[in-house]
């Protein structure tokens, strides 16, 4: 509890962040967050006394709807938040269907997908729940995350976990991380 009340706390102090939860929960999406770094990178900057956050270089929108008809229906929301926030680069995606992408078992939930993803760290995400209210799920915990480490998920092939730390440039960024293989 105390880390997720920390992240709810770093969120709130983050006006870019805030924003883009309150453009996102008008969407109205079932089981949607904002996920992936948008909360993983906010904690490793608190984690490592950065005085401003790292900037984001997409925001992850992920949801859950089995019975949305249209597989490209997300292009749709995408454009909707460009719209109204036109400086941050959306990437929404319909958990549903990712399974298809990735070659996995159906998917299901929004928690569930995230369990598939290549950190544990990752697998992080927040939405808004109310006013000044917010909800942080995780599929592995929270306590890795604020342990500085990068965590490899065994449902991943080690050479994708490999290839993302070594291409998002983590631990020059951040370098207390541990990586943990």
């Amino acid at each position: 509890m105390v880390n997720m009340d920390k992240i709810i706390e770093l969120i709130k102090q983050d006006q870019v962040r805030v924003s883009a939860l309150d453009s996102v929960s008008q969407l109205n999406l079932p089981q949607c967050y904002i996920a992936a770094g948008f909360v993983r990178n906010l904690v490793w900057d608190w984690l490592h006394s950065f005085e401003s956050p790292t900037p984001l270089n997409d925001v992850d929108v992920i949801y859950y709807d089995q019975h949305e008809a249209d597989p490209n229906a997300y292009l749709a929301y995408e454009a909707k938040l460009k719209k109204w926030q036109p400086e941050v680069n959306w990437q929404v995606r319909n958990q549903a269907y990712m399974h298809k992408r990735n070659g996995d078992r159906p998917y299901l939930s929004t928690l569930d997908a995230m369990s598939f993803w290549v950190e544990k760290e990752t697998a992080v995400a927040v939405r808004k729940v109310g006013v000044d209210r917010y909800e942080c799920i995780s599929s592995f915990g929270f306590e890795s995350l604020f342990d500085y480490y990068i965590t490899y998920n065994p449902k991943r092939s080690r050479e994708t976990f490999e290839s993302r730390v070594n291409s998002k440039g983590w631990l020059a960024r951040w370098p207390s991380l541990r990586v943990v293989s």
